[in-house]
């Protein structure tokens, strides 16, 4: 089921027709990652020192330069980390347009889907945004000690984290919040193993600029799927 949700979303995806939304995704991810990227480097630049005192060496004043310089490697660097705040953000501002062209190819016969209010679309967004960067900055400390585990780790933790987001947010757009958590909890390890499967390729510079987009589609087609 999970599979199958995937190929066919990324079949829907490749269509001349949805070109366009996925063109959009892209940009919309990178303008996203890049967004992050920025915040990230002024936190780092603040945190680096003029002057940086190493045994043996001495006084170094070049740091702040090599980061700058270094400034594109750092951010494939950082995108290891920073998609996944993307794909969380992009999940509140661009799911409905994605599972709209879905829902239109593959199942005409729903009626329109549920109009929820801006505000607590938004509301919801925000908080899990937060959620997911204090849970992945808290993991930063674990990755340290774990050594060649630590993509395991990642994967793991924001496989769940993505997974129970995407599919609330599909869900909540035909039930009603109770309905969306009862079937989320029926199906919470699918849910789980679908949410790594989107995590994995968000680790893998320029190929996570696509996932947003598929996530979205992935589960809309997994939502019905369950549903079916």
């Amino acid at each position: 089921m999970i599979l199958g949700s995937f190929l066919t979303a990324l079949g829907d995806l490749l269509r001349a027709s949805a070109l366009k939304i996925l063109a959009l995704g892209i940009g919309l991810s990178l303008a996203l990652l890049v967004g992050f990227y920025a915040g990230a480097v002024h936190v780092i630049d603040w945190l680096t020192p003029d002057t940086l005192a190493l045994p043996w060496i001495g006084e170094v004043t070049w740091v702040k330069d090599l980061m700058s310089w270094g400034s594109l490697a750092l951010m494939l660097v950082l995108s290891f980390f920073l998609m996944i705040p993307v794909a969380s953000a992009f999940t509140g501002l661009f799911l409905d347009t994605v599972a709209n062209t879905v829902e239109a190819r593959h199942y005409p016969h729903l009626p329109p889907a549920r109009d929820i209010p801006f505000g607590q679309s938004l509301q919801d967004s925000l908080n899990f945004l937060v959620l997911i960067l204090a849970v992945n900055i808290a993991a930063l400390l674990v990755y340290l000690f774990i050594g060649p585990a630590a993509p395991l780790l990642f994967w793991a933790v924001n496989g769940y984290l993505l997974g129970r987001e995407y599919f609330q947010m599909v869900a909540q757009r035909r039930l009603d919040r109770p309905a969306a958590r009862t079937l989320y909890r029926a199906n919470r390890g699918r849910v789980f193993a679908a949410g790594v499967l989107m995590a994995v390729p968000l680790s893998i510079p320029v190929v996570n600029l696509v996932v947003p987009v598929l996530g979205a589609a992935t589960f809309t087609h997994f939502f019905h799927r369950l549903r079916g």
